[in-house]
């Protein structure tokens, strides 16, 4: 999500500077591992869906500009028991937001997809835009034309600290010292300790991946096997067909449901990591239990229930944030990209982010917000939130802009799209969630 913010600041004429304490790309985070899933219809919430139609745009307009393909349409499956959460929440999103789909019996996914072999009993949506993302060629693509919008990012940079500095920050790191106009933090499983107000609502989990070699290997290709998300005795899994290296790919969610440290994480997988996974493939998906090839480690962010937190900091509203996507983050890093771009630039986004603010963890219901607020500025921040406040430490930094092109952090609408306070129009405005207001709904 960085590396798209880098992106789309850059790209609106900012001077940007991306710090990353890795390498780029890099395996010790949330955003590798070959292939991550991206579907329309949204069993978490159909709230979701007005930013994922934005998020396809965009990732199919970063794969124009690179010329390599980055998005692969498969198909996606969400299944279980009839009144399970996972196949009623995906059917209920298709019809609230009139999705293509088909509610298809567990002998309907078996004739059509012969690698699926689940309970009889199970229900599934399969809704045909799905399908997955190449996380590392999505992350280079967006360094890459951050690149060549005039962005400088420094891999293998560690950031020490930060501070204010009137409407802006500081930012120290091992190799030197920035000053920014704002700074935008995404830190992942680090955003705790560099912003030390999420250290309850950010929790780092261990996840663990497996590629097992089908025994039939032409039931698992992209073109017979759709991506999944199943609900099970078991528990909640996700897979996608053999892509990229040999293997038929599959996790648990929350997986053994460990907390840790991610500086300290366990990055060794274990006899029972693998064990829970395969027990799990010879049942539901006896033609691709075949040998283990790869097993990796990874890591969630969760907050407390799991939907994102995209906000601005309660104190210091020159810094911004995206947090604890959960598991199911990546999709959305595109749009994410964009709207934290937005926030930096002015403080407010086209898009509606009500259901993602820090406060809804305060009991601050979306409705208190739109009687004070328009749909999507940020406002003032509860006191308790600004009491929390310690210092934190960023891995995103907007270079301070000298000169009369400072951008005052403050936009309007204009009755063709978004406008500065000059009147220029910023790039590719999409006005979809804000004719949708109404789209996002509390349910917790």
């Amino acid at each position: 999500m960085g590396s798209a913010a880098a992106y789309y600041l850059a790209r609106r004429g900012k001077r940007v500077l991306g710090l990353e304490r890795f390498d780029i790309p890099h395996s010790m985070g949330s955003s590798h591992g070959e292939t991550r899933i991206i579907r329309l219809a949204y069993y978490e919430d159909p709230s979701y869906v007005m930013l994922l139609h934005r998020a396809y745009e965009l990732w199919r307009a970063l794969q124009s500009r690179a010329g390599e393909r980055l998005l692969w349409t498969t198909g996606s499956v969400d299944a279980g028991p009839p009144d399970s959460w996972v196949f009623k929440g995906s059917l209920r999103s298709c019809l609230e937001h009139d999705l293509p789909h088909e509610v298809l019996t567990a002998r309907d996914l078996k004739e059509r997809f012969p690698g699926y072999g689940l309970p009889h009993e199970t229900l599934g949506v399969f809704q045909p835009e799905g399908g997955f993302l190449l996380p590392e060629r999505c992350i280079v693509s967006f360094v890459q034309s951050a690149h060549a919008e005039g962005a400088e990012i420094h891999g293998r940079e560690t950031v020490l600290g930060w501070e204010p500095i009137g409407d802006g920050v500081r930012v120290t790191t091992d190799h030197g010292r920035y000053e920014a106009d704002r700074l935008v933090v995404t830190g992942g499983a680090w955003n705790r300790k560099l912003l030390p107000f999420l250290r309850d609502f950010a929790i780092p989990e261990r996840q663990v991946l497996a590629w097992l070699q089908p025994e039939r290997p032409d039931d698992f290709t992209p073109e017979r096997f759709p991506v999944f998300n199943l609900i099970v005795d078991e528990g909640r899994f996700y897979g996608f067909p053999v892509f990229g290296i040999p293997g038929f790919k599959f996790g648990k969610y929350h997986h053994f449901e460990e907390r840790w440290d991610p500086d300290d994480l366990d990055r060794e997988p274990r006899w029972d990591d693998e064990q829970v996974l395969r027990d799990f493939a010879a049942r539901h998906f006896p033609t691709g239990y075949g040998p283990t090839m790869s097993l990796q480690v990874c890591l969630f962010t969760n907050s407390p229930d799991k939907h994102f937190i995209i906000d601005t900091h309660p104190h210091y509203p020159q810094v911004s944030f995206a947090s604890a996507c959960s598991g199911h983050g990546f999709k959305f890093a595109s749009v994410i990209g964009e709207i934290l771009a937005d926030l930096a630039e002015r403080g407010l986004t086209r898009h509606n982010i009500e259901f993602f603010r820090l406060d809804r963890l305060f009991g601050v219901r979306p409705e208190e917000r739109r009687s004070r607020l328009p749909v999507g500025r940020l406002g003032p921040a509860p006191r308790r939130l600004a009491r929390m406040w310690e210092h934190g430490r960023p891995d995103r930094a907007v270079r301070r802009r000298r000169g009369p092109d400072r951008s005052s952090g403050v936009g309007r609408r204009d009755g063709h799209g978004w406008a500065d306070e000059e009147g220029a129009f910023l790039d590719d405005v999409s006005t979809v969630a804000d004719e949708q207001a109404e789209a996002v709904r509390s349910f917790w």
